[in-house]
């Protein structure tokens, strides 16, 4: 009997063609109780990671200001900072239809307001930000890793952030020189469980 070989699918899987099996995580971020619908073929479906949540208590942000959570998931990152700060103007992107998808119904759920877009990288986010938040695809390779650092710096703002959380001895002191090499500058503002938070500001 021939059998269908099984596809193999990541969470930066455009279009995740495996069965929907959906799941709820309730916890506290940014001070905030959040509730988020996840699902298989999604980044950490089961709970929030540490370098999310570190990048989450980490973000530096300020009042009103124009925020991308690129590669969203299921939206921990920009549904809990806009739960915290209901002034921030949110766009939340993932290439994961899966992912985007929920995030709207977390969105929702949430009752925070955010334009939610499916997109490959910058694809179809044409506009510039005052902070770019990513917690970067490693997965992926590091190539796709610094073209989204790379493009980041041509859609924030002057005097915008790029913030990004990495394990710094698996990859997150590569991104850091490649961050430099892009902006000019890098600072770590958070160390936590191997974890760092990078920043680099367009200058």
């Amino acid at each position: 009997m021939n059998r269908k070989p099984r596809v193999l699918e990541h969470y930066f899987t455009a279009h995740p063609t495996s069965a929907l099996h959906e799941r709820t995580i309730t916890t506290i971020l940014r001070g905030n109780h959040v509730t988020f619908s996840t699902a298989n073929s999604l980044f950490s479906a089961n709970k929030i990671d540490t370098g999310t949540r570190i990048l989450i208590e980490n973000v530096t942000l300020q009042p009103t200001w124009q925020v991308l959570d690129l590669g969203c998931g299921y939206g921990p990152v920009g549904i809990s900072l806009a739960k915290a700060h209901s002034d921030l103007v949110l766009v939340m992107s993932d290439v994961n239809a899966r992912a985007t998808k929920l995030a709207r119904k977390n969105a929702i759920q949430n009752h925070i307001t955010a334009e939610i877009i499916t997109s490959e990288g910058f694809a179809h986010i044409p506009q510039e930000f005052d902070t770019i938040l990513l917690n970067p695809p490693q997965t992926a390779g590091k190539k796709v890793c610094e073209t989204l650092i790379a493009q980041s710096k041509e859609h924030l703002v002057i005097g915008g952030l790029l913030q990004i959380v990495a394990r710094h001895n698996k990859g997150g002191a590569q991104l850091e020189k490649y961050m430099i090499s892009v902006f000019g500058n890098a600072a770590q503002v958070a160390k936590q469980s191997g974890y760092r938070v990078y920043v680099s500001q367009k200058k």
